[in-house]
């Protein structure tokens, strides 16, 4: 079973969703529960909340597998994306609310996390690499924009209500701070929404070990409150009125992310020029 779809683009940006899958192979789901495979943690909709992408020239990698087989966002070494803090894993065996994801006595061992390594994490992160890595040699600069979703309220992980738009930088190490500053401008004229910078969510696995801003690599981490665009609970629909308020602030902040780096690329050019 394939772990994802990748469509290239026409610019130095890749979009990627690596947590809105819903594919569990059979083996698998025989040994999850049934509220499990209800999937309540999906990133769902994204990619259709973000359909207009391809028009920006923006390259898109998105998963098909749910995150329950195998989270494409953590360090296959097992490390936690936020030390300290309560976290799911690699192979998660709970739910952000702390439901069991296996029958008892079923939950995956070591040779079965690395077989899943193996077969759906690695598949994922060769293809984004190896886009990354092209990007950067073609044009100079490569920038990911890694996008998801989590519901407004988690207790797990954080108190209270989410802002609705999350934006991570590694605390200010994965990204030039002149991109930063100009998506920060955008997020502050979208007065319907709230956001933060490197607030609970400032990246993941996926944005720290890619963004090498030295090596001409950016990455960013845009976390937003599924509220803002679907319903929350089961049967998590999509919110078409939600989606269509909120992409104008999408296609801003993509449209400026492809804007910077196409002046990243002439400013290399006229330097080799000189």
């Amino acid at each position: 079973m394939e772990s994802f779809r990748f469509q290239p683009g026409e610019t130095p940006v890749l979009l990627s969703i690596p947590h809105v899958g819903t594919a569990v192979p059979d083996d698998i789901a025989a040994t999850m529960t049934e509220e499990a495979l209800a999937l309540p943690d999906t990133d769902r909709h994204l990619d259709r909340l973000c359909h207009f992408a391809p028009a920006l020239g923006l390259g898109f990698l998105k998963a098909t597998l749910s995150r329950y087989v195998i989270d494409l966002n953590r360090d296959p070494a097992g490390a936690s994306c936020y030390p300290g803090a309560d976290d799911t894993e690699l192979c998660p065996t709970t739910s952000f609310d702390l439901m069991p994801i296996y029958r008892p006595g079923l939950e995956p061992d070591a040779a079965e996390i690395e077989r899943r390594t193996g077969a759906y994490w690695r598949p994922y992160h060769e293809q984004l690499r190896d886009e990354l890595e092209s990007l950067r040699d073609r044009f100079g600069v490569a920038v990911l924009f890694d996008l998801h979703s989590i519901r407004s309220h988690v207790p797990r992980f954080f108190e209270g209500r989410l802002a609705d738009i999350n934006l991570g930088t590694g605390s200010g190490t994965t990204a030039s701070p002149h991109l930063v500053g100009r998506l920060t401008c955008v997020l502050s004229t979208a007065e319907r929404y709230s956001s933060v910078l490197d607030g609970h969510f400032t990246g993941g696995y996926t944005t720290r070990h890619y963004g090498r801003p030295a090596d001409g690599i950016h990455a960013l981490h845009l976390e937003m409150s599924q509220g803002i665009y679907m319903e929350e609970e089961s049967p998590f629909r999509f919110r078409p009125e939600g989606a269509d308020e909120l992409r104008p602030t999408l296609e801003r902040m993509l449209g400026t992310v492809v804007q910077w780096a196409w002046s990243q690329t002439t400013m290399r050019k006229r330097v080799a020029h000189r």
